[in-house]
């Protein structure tokens, strides 16, 4: 009985809900007559009418908590004035956002706010493009009258991925919302109050002493420069100026769909031909694809989860591209570490064959290689410097430049990056399939895998390459794929809260899959921590991520060959020098293995 009510009642709390989204109310936003769905808040009303409000902690969905106080507004016959983002609206409301009261309320937020703040802003990362000094520009603020003794902080930048100047932290709390509820690690909290407030690890602990996973996500999001990534870019400028080092770069997909949103293109703008000739005239020796080692990828990862589903191996097989996914399992899930794919990502995996089988082919010392990644991800910074990642002596990768870093590199030679002529990658570490290419994107390891498995069990080929199912922007996406004497039941998921559900429900026997695909990145590698920014207005206001998404998906539907194992250099490749998929030497190079660490 118990459990027959408990469902009636949440089908009536669905229905209700379902209702009062079709629900529409009539309310008045500064004169103009408005029908919205019941369930909005002001400032989403407003959104919708173009009636611009200012933010600064908002975020849509992830931090509604009207802590800034910048987007009051005045309703009328009302006593004090009110949080637009969490007010709801109803029939007959009367909103005024631009009044004598509200300007001068919102003015004096603003200059207490900036009356505690770094106002270094010519030397800050952000510059240009902050939303605090956005928002002080608007609201015409030119003085700061609240004159008193700054609070100084300690830098922190033990992390190698992530740097954190709470001198120029406004206590928005959007980090905070980010790594609770989107990645569930929570390791950033508010520490005391009013004034005293500080947002950081519990104790004035560093980023690097906790859970930290170096995702981003809390740099993405961050609307001032309180929080940044461990920059590499004075590095790679050293290594392109000593004549004794060969500098080789290597670029994942994400990166070409949105560099060109740092040079004012259009989002989903494929920037590929523009960024490979930019690239060279950075100085790199070669100019390589980190496609071409997604491609490797899947053979490596493909045949090995071929063998463990036919000899009795570890299911589920869950990838391991993703090293913020990777520090998550250690941290939190260490029971998991035998299901995870013993290959390194498709960056470390070249950094490794630059340094042993190109370095033998051209005659190079594998210490005066160089290898440079440019990655969509903080996290790679961190997977540089693990003990794991390196052979023989030599490390993998030697830095990692975000998109946002590599673009501060092309404007610091004054490059007219939308003027360059299309260019091509170096062969043969440049030729990848489409395959590759929807690495960049949640479901495209798992795509990619499939079409190689598929073809490779059945020896036919796919009539249809697209595995729709696992595409998407959706936090969990389950599928079943038909094969001879089984029927694959996987799982894809992206965002460390989502894979968090995945994962207790495999541990619980709630779920039962044979291979995982988890992104550590909500949307993937598209929406990484080291992409472009995206204010809180865009985000509510646009669809950037899917554009970033299906502009991956319309570079794979241009290539000729979108299949991995079709790649005719992969093949190569193994006739040449590593023998087989998963051979011994495949293993030694291309395979890694992961520790349980402390929460």
């Amino acid at each position: 009985m118990r459990r027959v009510y408990f469902e009636m009642s949440l089908r009536r709390d669905i229905n209700g809900i379902r209702s009062r989204m079709m629900e529409k109310v009539n309310i008045i936003i500064d004169g103009i007559e408005l029908q919205v769905p019941a369930d909005y808040t002001i400032l989403q009303a407003a959104n919708d009418a173009n009636i611009q409000i200012p933010t600064l902690c908002y975020l849509k969905g992830i931090n509604e908590i009207g802590a800034c106080r910048m987007c009051l507004v005045e309703l009328k016959g009302g006593r004090a004035l009110q949080a637009s983002c969490v007010y709801p609206v109803s029939e007959g409301l009367e909103v005024f956002t631009n009044t004598p009261a509200i300007r001068k309320a919102r003015k004096s937020n603003l200059e207490l706010i900036l009356s505690n703040h770094d106002l270094k802003c010519t030397t800050c990362v952000r510059s240009t493009n902050c939303e605090l000094q956005k928002i002080t520009k608007d609201m015409n603020i030119t003085e700061i009258p609240f004159e008193g003794e700054n609070t100084r902080y300690d830098i922190d930048d033990l992390s190698p991925s992530i740097v954190r100047d709470n001198n120029k932290c406004i206590v928005c709390r959007r980090c905070m919302a980010v790594c609770s509820k989107l990645q569930s690690t929570a390791v950033i909290n508010a520490q005391n109050r009013g004034f005293a407030t500080t947002v950081g690890p519990a104790y004035d602990q560093s980023l690097n002493d906790v859970a930290c996973i170096n995702c981003g996500q809390c740099i993405s999001v961050c609307p001032t420069g309180a929080l940044q990534e461990k920059e590499h870019i004075s590095r790679v400028w050293r290594a392109l100026s000593d004549e004794n080092l060969h500098v080789i770069v290597q670029t994942a997909p994400a990166v070409r769909v949105a560099l060109g949103e740092e040079f004012d293109m259009p989002a989903g703008t494929r920037a590929t031909g523009k960024m490979a000739a930019a690239l060279r005239r950075l100085g790199f020796d070669k100019v390589f694809d980190t496609d071409f080692t997604a491609d490797l990828t899947i053979m490596e990862e493909g045949y090995e989860f071929l063998d463990r589903l036919n000899n009795d191996g570890k299911l589920p097989l869950i990838t391991s591209c993703s090293p913020g996914w990777i520090k998550f399992c250690e941290h939190y899930f260490p029971e998991f570490i035998e299901n995870l794919s013993s290959c390194k990502s498709p960056h470390m995996m070249f950094g490794a064959l630059m340094k042993s089988y190109y370095a033998e082919k051209n005659g190079i010392d594998p210490k005066d290689i160089y290898v440079v990644s440019v990655m969509p991800c903080t996290a790679k910074k961190f997977e540089i410097g693990r003990p794991e990642m390196e052979v023989d002596g030599n490390r993998d990768v030697d830095a990692v430049l975000t998109t946002r870093e590599l673009a501060n590199m092309i404007k610091t030679t004054g490059m007219k990056f939308t003027e360059l002529a299309d260019e091509d990658f170096d062969i043969p570490f440049g030729a990848s399939t489409g395959a590759a290419v929807i690495f960049g994107a949640t479901g495209g390891v798992m795509e990619a895998a499939l079409r190689t498995v598929a073809e490779v069990v059945t020896g036919q080929k796919l009539e249809k390459l697209e595995f729709t199912d696992v595409r998407g922007q959706s936090g969990i996406k389950e599928f079943q794929v038909e094969l001879p004497e089984v029927t694959v039941k996987g799982c894809v998921a992206n965002g460390m809260a989502n894979a968090r559900e995945v994962l207790e429900n495999v541990r619980s026997g709630k779920a039962e899959y044979h291979i995982i695909e988890i992104m550590g990145c909500p949307g993937g590698c598209v929406t990484g921590g080291g992409q472009p920014f995206i204010d809180a207005k865009m985000r509510l206001d646009s669809n950037i991520f899917e554009l970033r998404a299906n502009a991956i998906y319309e570079e794979d539907e241009c290539m000729e060959i979108r299949s991995s194992h079709e790649n005719p250099y992969i093949k190569h490749l193994y006739d040449d020098f590593l023998g087989e998929p998963n051979s011994h030497k495949a293993h030694h190079l291309l395979h890694t293995t992961y520790t349980k660490r402390e929460v």
